[in-house]
């Protein structure tokens, strides 16, 4: 006997990233990452593709939040933990962002991830914080941790970046 299959769909749309990246080039990593979160530029398609936004930003300091939702979810029924690790890398990556003057970049060289606990659509809305550890003149580290809304933590990670001066 077949189980009866109900059709999921969702839909994603996003911006040309060509208008923000032209401008990004005139801004601060700070200045940048506040224009994503005030919406003045359009936050990039991985973010609208996997359904995370950027919350809070301060130099040296981002915190991305996504619904744990089922479309995210791996064969076993919980959220992949590619999910989970490229929300880590985003925030790890824009904490180490918002340090960079005009003109400069980076780039993940490392990632560690640890996953303590599943994440499933029952567990709600995720935060993920990512923080400055060290930024010297070529290489950066970060850190993150992923928590639900009452502070319990699903995972932590680590994160090693090469920066590119002006």
């Amino acid at each position: 006997m077949s189980e009866q299959q109900t059709t999921r769909t969702r839909t994603i749309s996003w911006q040309d990233t060509a208008i923000g990246l032209e401008r990004s080039k005139m801004m601060s990593g700070l200045e940048y990452l506040k224009a994503i979160l005030t919406g003045d530029i359009a936050a990039p398609p991985i973010a609208v593709l996997m359904g995370f936004s950027l919350s809070d930003v301060s130099e040296g300091r981002v915190v991305f939040t996504i619904e744990a939702a089922e479309y995210l979810y791996n064969p076993l029924g919980t959220v992949h933990g590619g999910v989970t690790a490229t929300l880590m890398d985003s925030a790890m990556g824009c904490a180490v962002h918002s340090t960079l003057p005009v003109g400069s970049g980076y780039t993940t060289l490392e990632l560690k991830a640890n996953y303590i606990r599943a994440i499933t659509s029952e567990t709600g809305i995720i935060h993920c914080e990512g923080k400055i550890i060290h930024v010297g003149g070529r290489i950066a580290t970060a850190e993150a941790r992923v928590t639900d809304s009452n502070g319990k933590l699903y995972a932590h990670g680590t994160t090693t970046c090469i920066l590119f001066r002006a």
